[in-house]
């Protein structure tokens, strides 16, 4: 029990601010467009990936149709071929879009930077504003309730779209507010 009123004291003590970062991500031009583009690229790979399988499957067909035509040695080199270009065609789509696929590094370079000024504008938000703790709702389907006095989303776009939001500080502010010692002085 007393365990329990220590949780709840700590989380009172707390300073708590919630975001949306989808809604962020989503107000920021630079993220539009590279969604945009992956998403034209991821398009244009998986027309690519299809007229292989296409191409397979075609080949598998033609040869289902003269199968019995065939000897057993070109038998065996057809499905050989057909295999082969099987696997080739699997290949290629894990190479576009597998965890370490052209899509997915193209998703890193076009993304990350803008993640990482997003986040940095958080933090920055969070130190100014003496926030212990932000939540972000943007994901969470346990959220069950919270006030809108403390979403802060719309801040955090504000704080983004200004001009001098191309890079926040994520310095320790409290090392600029600390009064000027003598030596400093």
């Amino acid at each position: 029990m007393a365990f329990a009123l220590s949780a709840v004291g700590f989380a009172a003590a707390q300073n708590t601010a919630v975001v949306n970062s989808e809604k962020i991500f989503k107000s920021i031009d630079a993220y539009n467009e590279a969604i945009k583009q992956l998403d034209q690229m991821a398009e244009q790979y998986q027309k690519d990936v299809d007229e292989k399988f296409k191409a397979v499957e075609d080949l598998y067909n033609a040869y289902m149709q003269r199968k019995s035509t065939l000897s057993q040695a070109s038998q065996q080199a057809n499905e050989e071929n057909i295999l082969k270009m099987e696997k080739e065609a699997t290949d290629f789509q894990e190479s576009i879009f597998g965890t370490d696929g052209t899509l997915m590094k193209r998703r890193i370079e076009l993304i990350q930077p803008i993640q990482k000024q997003v986040f940095g504008a958080i933090e920055t938000y969070a130190k100014q504003h003496d926030i212990d703790m932000v939540v972000d709702i943007a994901q969470n389907a346990t959220m069950l309730y919270y006030s809108p006095d403390v979403d802060h989303t719309q801040d955090i776009i504000d704080m983004l779209k200004a001009p001098a939001a191309t890079a926040p500080d994520t310095t320790d502010t409290t090392a600029t507010t600390a009064p000027a010692t003598a030596a400093q002085q």
